[in-house]
């Protein structure tokens, strides 16, 4: 499965229907949820909330994760092979779903 052309379509999609921008790729966000959860509302405390965050937000700090400027070892981990197109994509997710 070609996830470069999966993330490409679902920014896409994205673009052109906001309102079903919560119907995420799941592969896209399965490494998130754990932690952050599918509905943006992390379960632990000193985990962020990304529910409802501004999308260029969470685009910039996954930039600053992937390039090793903010320092958090198992983010850096998870976005070590992220495109460009799979971070817009998620950042896209989270920022369309209702804040907290």
């Amino acid at each position: 499965m070609d996830y470069h052309k999966i993330a490409i379509l679902f920014a896409a999609f994205l673009l052109a229907a906001p309102a079903c921008a919560q119907q995420a790729a799941p592969e896209l966000i399965s490494g998130c949820v754990p932690c952050h959860g599918a509905d943006g509302i992390a379960r632990y405390g000193e985990v962020p909330i990304l529910a409802g965050q501004n999308a260029p937000y969470v685009l910039n700090q996954l930039h600053a994760f992937q390039s090793g400027k903010r320092a958090h070892k198992e983010m850096r981990y998870m976005t070590r092979n992220l495109t460009e197109a799979e971070m817009e994509a998620i950042a896209a997710y989270f920022s369309s779903l209702p804040p907290r």
